[in-house]
């Protein structure tokens, strides 16, 4: 499918933003990567003092609210395992609150970046103002150039998803995955992490995801229109996810949470056991992401964890909806539903998977009535660029 397809009328904002998803991941990657030759390359204008400070602090302290902090959740595993980092994401609204708050090396203070849709969050303005009174360099990254947070921190990272007008974020988040993944393979370069074939083969995947999405978008938005209706008599959803993927399971929760008004809540899923399986039932079903990398060992283990897993779920008789690779027979074997995902390197699934989410959530509030560009109790600081 085309990132360029015949012009469509949605009934809502939150469906357009979702659909022009592809267009903004490629709009962010073009801003930050080189793809046109042979071998991709970063483009070290708009990267070169991020890359400085990845060279001169070993470890990063991320601070953000609602999906941004989960896109930040996401950002740690890309960077611990990808570049060796020592990542500790806060949540913003905590940060300033804490007077000694991660001060590992009083002489060189790590960098704290910040990551806001808006560039204009009160939670995170505050984390970052503190930040730079305790002497940290501090990184921004956010949808609005030239906001508050643009202004004030030391570097700035613009994602170029253009304006989100529905309140829910979709497209906002999808580009805070792609730079997320784009600063993790940037640290590697710089802390020698990874070979740079490794490196040019992620970010060759990378340049690809934007024409995946696209062309899954209307078999996603099929399937689960009609998957829907199936579990419009659940109000409790639990979402399960191993190692990256947990971030995107909190994210999916997120989602049907604020568009929906059902209750969800995200966990790994390793802790479903330890407390959280007393609610499971056929009233209170579970949202599993089970995608695999079957080239990345510990991809394969989490897989083979969580169909263990889905074994004990389905004798305890709960519903399952599934995120699985495209065709895989054992996962279909064991969920009540599937929504297949074309396979992908493990750093970029959660890019593709969080998309069917954001439709779940999606149908499931258009099927309750919620006006889900504007669900109650809900604002966004800022809706235009």
């Amino acid at each position: 499918m085309s990132l360029h397809s015949a012009p469509r009328s949605f009934r809502h904002q939150m469906l357009r933003e979702i659909y022009e998803q592809p267009a903004a991941i490629a709009r962010t990657l073009e801003r930050y990567l080189d793809l046109s030759g042979a071998h991709p390359e970063f483009r070290e204008e708009p990267l070169r003092a991020v890359a400085e400070l990845f060279r001169q602090h070993p470890d990063l302290i991320i601070a953000a609210s609602g999906s941004s902090r989960h896109a930040g959740l996401a950002a740690e595993i890309l960077l611990e395992d990808l570049a060796g980092l020592v990542v500790d994401v806060e949540y913003a609204s905590e940060y300033a609150c804490r007077s000694t708050s991660l001060r590992r090396h009083p002489d060189n203070p790590s960098p704290v970046l910040v990551l806001s849709q808006s560039g204009e969050t009160a939670d995170t303005l505050a984390a970052l103002r503190e930040a730079a009174r305790r002497g940290h360099p501090t990184i921004t990254v956010t949808n609005v150039h030239g906001s508050t947070m643009a202004r004030e921190a030391k570097v700035e990272l613009d994602t170029l998803a253009g304006v989100e007008l529905a309140i829910p974020a979709t497209k906002s988040f999808t580009t805070q995955l792609a730079l997320m993944l784009v600063l993790a393979l940037l640290a590697a370069r710089e802390r020698s992490a990874l070979a740079q074939e490794a490196i040019e083969t992620m970010l060759v995947a990378l340049a690809g995801v934007p024409d995946s999405i696209a062309a899954q978008l209307p078999a996603w938005e099929r399937t689960i229109a009609a998957l829907a209706p199936l579990y419009a008599d659940a109000q409790n959803f639990l979402y399960l996810g191993r190692g990256v993927h947990y971030a995107i399971a909190r994210e999916g929760a997120l989602k049907l949470k604020e568009s929906s008004y059902l209750h969800a809540e995200g966990y790994p899923a390793g802790e479903l056991k330890h407390g959280p399986n007393a609610l499971v039932s056929a009233h209170v079903p579970l949202v599993v992401l089970a995608t695999v990398d079957g080239d990345d060992p510990e991809s394969l283990l989490r897989y083979e964890k969580t169909v263990s897993l889905l074994y004990d779920m389905r004798e305890q008789g709960a519903r399952v909806l599934a995120l699985a690779n495209a065709g895989d027979a054992t996962i279909a074997s064991l969920a009540t539903h599937t929504i297949w995902i074309e396979p992908m390197c493990e750093s970029l699934l959660p890019i593709a998977e969080v998309v069917p989410l954001q439709l779940f959530a999606y149908c499931m509030a258009v099927n309750h009535g919620v006006d889900v560009d504007r669900p109650r109790n809900l604002t966004k600081a800022v809706t235009t660029e």
